[in-house]
């Protein structure tokens, strides 16, 4: 099973290794969004009815539309014998190309260093994932001294005669995470940022401003175009350098220093050496895209909240159980009107365990969250969760001490000189690394902010090869975000927006919209925005497809139907490879050049048909997966 896999919802049973590992590897595990309708308030599931928590494999009729189970059908063991020879055979390609004995090894050796497996090097070639990795040890001690530095301060500031239920007792317990949570965001912001810490909170305030200051009815307009200028302005200006500033307003902007026949003026000098003091994390505007996100849930629950209404408009539910609220109502439930204060908001913009990377977390919940500790936090499942980190990081580390396939592709390989299986395996691992580069930061973050008593939305569902539709890829990846598109982009679009044009043409530029914003907020690059499109138009056929073969066109046929949508499924595959090849990757001249690669003699030709072949039988058993957690009662439309 994938590190990101698992598809189970129960708990397991027994006591051995194996019962411990399936266990670890359920749903309810990774999070209970998953196994709990958005609109229920959660509870544990032993205590849910039974018929939802039945085995997969009962051969039971399914009362829920769900297909029978296949697992021991003829089909199905033909498809392990394919596992069985695919899937070792992916992992030697990529290895037989990593070995010091291959003749092009000279030329990516120096993208890699030391390892820790005896006689193995590491392909440490990624930045990002060797900044995680040479800073993990630290954040791993921080991950452990900011919950416990929590608890003394409420040790410290909690009444003894206030019960911990009673209002008092909530309030308080709201008062105690919030104050923590301002003071520990300013002290944090200081230590990464040094004397940029000004600059974050200066865009914090301006952006406070508008949601407070401004007329209501302007407040959404003015709120996306002060935080998409923003944006613009932190990658043009390269962060706002203090000298930089000063220069500029003082008209020294293009003197040199050797050259001034007196001293810069002082502003200039203040500004040169507060620049020396940037922190542990100079560059804050490179993550700085994540808070974006934070600022507008902010503005916009607070406009929301000025009418008592959701997103969609719908009428607040009363008389409900503010304690256990369902995730939906923490989402849409509107906090108290003090609660939107600029302490509250800093402290949540700020939230040291998601500010640098997320899972993205709406206003609205972190109030609930900080306010009433949610059912969904658990220890033995903050455990587990942690050892699925571990889990997964080991799986990385494995990677990329046998696979050097980050290293060959930074050393501008000829790709004539490798096979088309080569090229295309060495592509396809390139993208498991991106995937477990994302996966990493997003699973201790959230495992962070979990041991701190927040429960985050899990960013990263299925694993990548686990994946056979665009449309549900992108509601799988970078989950949080694609949930906060939805709340405060694509609803209100789709709502209110394009009414004159047709579903599926408005469904489409209704993506295309949220996807060039998409692009534009990972980075304001071409292969970004190429990809963004690419994504879109991918879906096309999807929709196409949809509409035009249903499954109740297919009754008695099923077989026949599963069968045609698996074909479209390698098409999908296909393409969501090379969007996310030119987006991440090797961008759009690499994926040309790998396509040429594969395409040059007859061979490639073979190796294509072989590839859609195994592609093929894998999408049935992902096919398969879903089901089974359908037959639990369990539909993640992804």
């Amino acid at each position: 099973m994938a590190p990101n896999g698992g598809s189970g919802s129960g708990t397991g049973t027994g006591t051995g290794p194996l019962a411990l590992l399936r266990n670890i590897y359920t749903l309810d595990t990774l999070d209970t969004r998953f196994t709990t309708p958005s609109g229920v308030p959660y509870r544990p599931l032993e205590a849910r009815s039974p018929d939802k928590r039945r085995d997969s494999t009962s051969p039971k009729p399914p009362t829920n539309g769900a297909s029978p189970p296949k697992w021991k059908t003829p089909e199905f063991y033909l498809y392990y014998l394919v596992f069985l020879l695919a899937v070792p055979s992916m992992f030697y390609v990529a290895y037989s190309v990593s070995r010091p004995s291959d003749p092009r090894y000279p030329k990516f050796e120096r993208f890699l260093s030391e390892g820790w497996i005896p006689g193995r090097k590491i392909d440490n070639s990624d930045a990002q994932y060797r900044t995680f990795r040479r800073n993990l040890p630290a954040m791993a001690a921080l991950l452990l001294f900011h919950p416990l530095l929590r608890r003394v301060y409420n040790m410290v500031t909690t009444r003894g005669d206030v019960k911990e239920n009673s209002a008092e007792g909530v309030e308080m317990r709201f008062r105690q995470r919030t104050s923590f949570d301002f003071v520990f965001a300013l002290v944090f912001l200081v230590i990464l940022h040094g004397f940029s810490a000004i600059k974050v909170l200066v865009i914090l305030a301006g952006n406070y401003a508008i949601a407070k200051g401004m007329p209501r009815r302007y407040v959404p307009v003015g709120t996306w175009v002060f935080n998409i200028c923003t944006l613009f302005a932190n990658e043009v200006c390269s962060g706002y350098r203090f000298g930089y500033v000063a220069r500029l307003m003082t008209g020294t902007l293009g003197i040199d220093r050797k050259n001034m026949v007196v001293d810069l003026p002082a502003v200039v000098r203040l500004g040169e050496w507060m620049d020396g003091f940037g922190g542990l994390m100079g560059r804050w505007e490179i993550l700085f895209n994540i808070t974006v996100l934070r600022l507008v849930s902010f503005s916009l629950d607070y406009y929301w909240s000025l009418d008592g209404r959701n997103t969609v408009g719908g009428v607040v539910e009363k008389n409900l159980d503010l304690s256990n609220l369902s995730e939906r109502d923490r989402i849409a439930l509107p906090a108290q009107k003090g609660d939107y204060s600029f302490r509250n908001y800093v402290g949540y913009a700020v939230y040291a365990p998601l500010y640098l990377t997320g899972p993205i977390i709406t206003f609205n919940d972190y109030i609930s969250q900080s306010r009433y500790r949610s059912a969904t936090i658990s220890s033995a499942r903050t455990w587990k969760y942690a050892v699925r980190f571990l889990l997964v990081l080991l799986c990385m580390e494995l990677v990329l001490h046998y696979d050097y396939v980050g290293a060959i592709s930074k050393s501008r390989p000829e790709w004539s000189t490798y096979t088309p299986a080569q090229i295309s395996l060495l592509s396809y691992f390139n993208l498991h690394i991106v995937w477990l580069k994302l996966l990493l930061p997003w699973r201790f973050f959230r495992l962070w902010s979990l041991v701190d008593g927040i429960d985050p939305p899990e960013n990263m569902l299925r694993c990548m090869s686990n994946n056979y539709s665009a449309l549900s890829f992108w509601r799988g990846w970078h989950r949080s975000y694609y949930r906060w598109l939805l709340r405060y982009i694509y609803i209100p679009l789709g709502g209110s927006s394009f009414k004159s044009l047709g579903q599926g043409v408005r469904t489409v530029v209704t993506y295309l919209v949220v996807f060039t914003f998409v692009a534009l907020w990972h980075d304001i690059k071409l292969n970004l925005l190429i990809w963004g499109w690419l994504v879109v138009l991918f879906f096309i056929p999807e929709i196409v497809a949809g509409l035009l073969v249903r499954k109740e066109d297919f009754k008695g046929r099923e077989r026949t139907y599963r069968w045609l949508c698996g074909l479209g499924g390698v098409g999908n595959v296909l393409m969501m490879i090379s969007a996310n090849l030119v987006g991440f990757a090797v961008g759009l001249d690499g994926l040309k050049a790998i396509i040429s690669g594969v395409f040059r003699d007859y061979s490639g030709l073979v190796f294509l048909v072989t590839a859609c072949t195994a592609l093929f039988v894998g999408i049935q058993v992902m096919f398969e997966i879903r089901q089974g957690e359908l037959r639990r009662g369990i539909n993640l439309k992804c």
